[in-house]
């Protein structure tokens, strides 16, 4: 078995759990094909029906460069059914360019997101429900392309070593290896299930908040492909103090680096970046977005650099994550926004973690 069908395998057997009569919608760019093409040999064998969204070279751009408000208006009608309507969702990432929309115009972006605030939120709905009647069971992944390279800084084929061995596809048995993650990570998760208060301390970053009545997640490989994570929703209007985000991201197709948030009482009141300020002074006129919607804590040791990649980043492990906007709604969180926009910040130097003034954490490494 080669490596794009060893990804297949996990992608249609652990981290969506596809059975036969299911309907699966699969989103990518067409330098995918060669995985999509292993993906679907799977699928279909076990009798699932498969429909794919192919995106070509510069098509948001294009699209925002030229749709009039009456089309900026209108959400995608087959990512609408699928949203609505399908079993499964896979995201592929398969990047042409990651700065496409760079000079897009912001009231563009405005326009298309409050577009999609009402299919972000079935979005959300269906897949807090992911095990229930009506729910939807969704994975994101990374396929290698030059571009995603490119923003890491390295070569494809360091890069396409990298993605596979994230996802532990160089093992003989990758979904035991998962299994192995799931079982570890349970236990962080029944420790935080019980805890009332987190505060999260390192150089530039003081901040606190509660996560009383919420749960904790354990992301184990099956929303996200690769994982490592437990995750949260903070009680909204109880998140106060300063956080320094240390790994730089793409957002809006833009790079924001060195961001600095004022938190009181919940809300975002001041903020700064190093590189791409602008584009925290867009994001925050976006509702729900100067709110928080989720806290983390990143455990895949074997990512251990960023790569202006958040599905990759967000995971490193000895790091912490702090997301503006939508919450996701199995963790009780009830923040709403037609954005989740995921800041990290490095641990291992000098970060701390306490959970109800007990220290957890520190230098990267749970002590529970």
């Amino acid at each position: 078995m080669n490596i794009l069908e060893k990804y297949a395998h996990l992608l249609v057997d652990y981290c969506l759990e596809l059975k036969a009569g299911e309907k699966l919608y699969i989103s990518t760019t067409t330098l995918a094909e060669p995985l999509v093409r292993e993906i679907y040999r799977e699928a279909t064998k076990i009798g699932v029906h498969v429909e794919v969204g192919f995106s070509f070279r510069e098509k948001e751009r294009i699209f925002l460069n030229n749709a009039s408000d009456d089309l900026l208006q209108q959400a995608p009608v087959l990512y609408d059914q699928a949203i609505r309507h399908f079993d499964a969702y896979l995201n592929i990432r398969a990047p042409y360019n990651l700065n496409d929309t760079f000079s897009v115009s912001s009231t563009s972006r405005q326009k298309r997101s409050a577009a999609m605030k009402e299919l972000t939120q079935v979005y959300f709905d269906r897949t807090a429900r992911r095990n229930e009647p009506g729910g939807l069971k969704r994975s994101l992944c990374q396929y290698p392309t030059q571009a995603a390279a490119q923003a890491a800084n390295m070569s494809l084929e360091e890069y396409a070593h990298f993605v596979y061995d994230a996802c532990h596809l160089y093992s003989d048995d990758p979904k035991g290896e998962w299994l192995k993650i799931r079982a570890h990570q349970q236990h962080i998760k029944d420790y935080l299930d019980g805890v009332k208060t987190i505060r999260y301390k390192a150089d530039h970053t003081d901040i606190s908040f509660s996560v009383d009545g919420r749960t904790w997640i354990n992301s184990d490989g099956q929303t996200n492909m690769p994982s490592g994570e437990v995750f949260t929703g903070p009680v909204e209007d109880s998140v106060n103090g300063h956080v320094h985000f240390t790994n730089p991201s793409v957002f809006m197709g833009k790079d924001v680096q060195g961001i600095t948030l004022k938190v009181q009482n919940g809300q975002v009141i001041d903020w700064d970046a190093a590189q791409g300020k602008e584009v925290l002074d867009t994001v925050f006129e976006i509702p729900g977005a100067r709110y928080f919607g989720e806290v983390a804590i990143g455990t895949n040791y074997k990512i251990q650099r960023a790569t202006r990649n958040i599905l990759f980043d967000e995971k490193i492990g000895g790091t912490i994550h702090m997301a503006v906007g939508q919450s996701y709604k199995q963790t009780g969180g009830q923040n709403q926004s037609s954005i989740h926009w995921d800041m990290i910040t490095d641990m291992k130097t000098s970060g701390e973690i306490y959970a109800d003034g007990k220290m957890i954490y520190q230098y990267g490494k749970f002590l529970i």
